[in-house]
Formats: structure tokens, C-alpha cells, sequence
């Protein structure tokens, strides 16, 4: 085939395939698929202090079913407040304070489960 003849097919098949380029739109380079919304703005996290009443069991009386509960100096719990025991991160017993504190240590009767020396003590 001639090349004179041929050089009008040419022409018209790269202007079909430039023109098609057009309707298509360009993509960012980031690989977003779309730049008509913005991205969220980051909200920032809400800081409360934990006010929560904690202390450890010193010692347990498994006959008496009471425990000592040692709490931090100047935050002792109010009387007949209730608190849970917990022995690695599980609820073990649940306590209610039963008596007058002596510095940093009150007596709990033990409601629910068993205590060991050790347990974490939670007002929640």
C-alpha cells in the first residue's frame, strides 16, 4: 500500500486517540481516587483524669470472709461502699468496706467469689 494513501489513516487514528485522552480527568500521582472531597480533619482526644478508687489487698480471711484493703494516702472509701476484686484483669469477688479505716488500711466483707492477697481493688 502506498504511503501517500495511508498517512490520512494515520492521522485520523492519532487524533481519535489524543482527543480521547480529554475525557477522561487526571489523577493525582498520591493513588486518591478523588480530589473533590477534602480529607477529614483529625479531631483531637478528650483527656478526663481517672478519679477512680484503687487499692490492693494486703490479706485475706477466708473463715471470717473479710479482707484488708490498702489504699493510697488521703483517698479511703466511704462506709458500706462496694468494690470489685480483681486477680489478672478478671473480676474475682466483689467487697463492701465494713468498718473504721487505720491509716491506709480498711476491712471489707467479701460479697461475691474470693480474694487472694495481691487482687486489685476498683470502686468500678
Amino acid at each position: 500500500m502506498d504511503m501517500k494513501k495511508l498517512l490520512p489513516v494515520i492521522i485520523l487514528i492519532a487524533a481519535g486517540l489524543l482527543s480521547g485522552c480529554a475525557w477522561f480527568k487526571h489523577q493525582p500521582a498520591t493513588g486518591a481516587t478523588s480530589t473533590t472531597k477534602p480529607a477529614p480533619a483529625t479531631t483531637s482526644a478528650i483527656v478526663t483524669p481517672d478519679d477512680s478508687l484503687a487499692a490492693k489487698v494486703v490479706s485475706v480471711n477466708t473463715v471470717g470472709r473479710f479482707v484488708v484493703l490498702n489504699f493510697p494516702e488521703g483517698r479511703m472509701p466511704k462506709p458500706e461502699q462496694h468494690f470489685y476484686l480483681y486477680r489478672a484483669g478478671l473480676k474475682a469477688a466483689e467487697v463492701k468496706i465494713d468498718g473504721a479505716p487505720a491509716d491506709t488500711l480498711i476491712v471489707a466483707d467479701i460479697l461475691t467469689g474470693d480474694a487472694q492477697a495481691g487482687d486489685t481493688v476498683r470502686d468500678q
